[in-house]
């Protein structure tokens, strides 16, 4: 596709072989090792996941924030968020996923069913779903996943994953991609302007290298609250990082009227 900002984005997601991608689970053992950009352990002999085209910002070195707030965790970028829940909600959530990764797909698959259920659907958990693509594959189906109307964005993310030993290839097959876009409904049209789309493009820019800031490494990687956690959770994990939190806020709540 034309255009240096496009070819920029590439540069930014093209970060590992696809058959090293879909090796990067360390089996069902409910904490798993993530897949990350510069290296991860995996099952897969041979499996390699250096960066030979690490994207640098053009005004120096990068800075990470060693020690995120809250407030650096959720700050805005150029395009909304995709969030679910009640944004008042006592505890925030941030996952960085891929789209080509299969730890991701797996707890799409696995928790998040039950996570959304107890704590998401409750009130107690703001949920935000931020694209960190790992792969031109990626990156291009992260840019027609963003083009999908907000309210098929959840339906069409787990299309995606559902659906990644249709897409997924070391070489980039748009027709595949769109094949599972169309299924929420967008048009050929509609996923030709998209990937085209350079303020999009410029947005998804922008959260990927915003994670890096924050120390995102690889997907899936978690910010709850503002602690990072680079592994995946299964649903007791989740519990235990969460109901100590909403412990927290249900006794600063409660304690003004004990003081009475």
């Amino acid at each position: 596709m034309p255009g240096s900002i496009l070819r920029r984005f590439y540069f930014a997601m093209a970060l590992a072989p696809v058959l090293g991608l879909l090796s990067g689970c360390a089996g069902d053992t409910g904490l798993i090792t993530a897949n990350t950009e510069a290296g991860a352990t995996s099952n897969f002999a041979g499996a390699n996941l250096s960066n030979p085209t690490a994207y640098e910002p053009a005004n120096g070195p990068r800075q990470i924030i060693k020690n995120p707030t809250l407030e650096d965790v959720l700050a805005k970028g150029p395009l909304p968020e995709r969030a679910f829940g009640n944004p008042n909600a006592p505890v925030k959530v941030v996952k960085y996923a891929s789209l080509t990764c299969p730890i991701c797909r797996k707890f799409q698959r696995v928790v998040f069913p039950e996570f959304k259920k107890t704590y998401i659907d409750t009130g107690k958990v703001y949920f935000l779903l931020r694209m960190f693509p790992i792969g031109r594959s990626a990156g291009n189906a992260a840019i027609a996943l963003r083009c999908a109307p907000e309210n098929k964005h959840l339906a069409l993310y787990n299309k995606f994953l559902d659906q990644q030993k249709t897409w997924v290839s070391q070489e980039v097959r748009l027709d595949a991609i769109y094949s599972v876009a169309k299924q929420v409904g967008m048009t050929r049209g509609q996923f030709d302007s998209c990937l085209k789309n350079q303020s999009m493009i410029h947005g998804l820019q922008w959260v990927k290298e915003r994670g890096r800031t924050l120390g995102i490494i690889g997907t899936p990687n978690f910010f709850i609250q503002n602690k990072l956690i680079k592994k995946a959770l299964d649903m007791d994990g989740m519990r235990a990082e969460i109901e100590p939190l909403l412990a927290k806020t249900q006794s600063a709540s409660a304690a003004p009227a004990n003081r009475q």
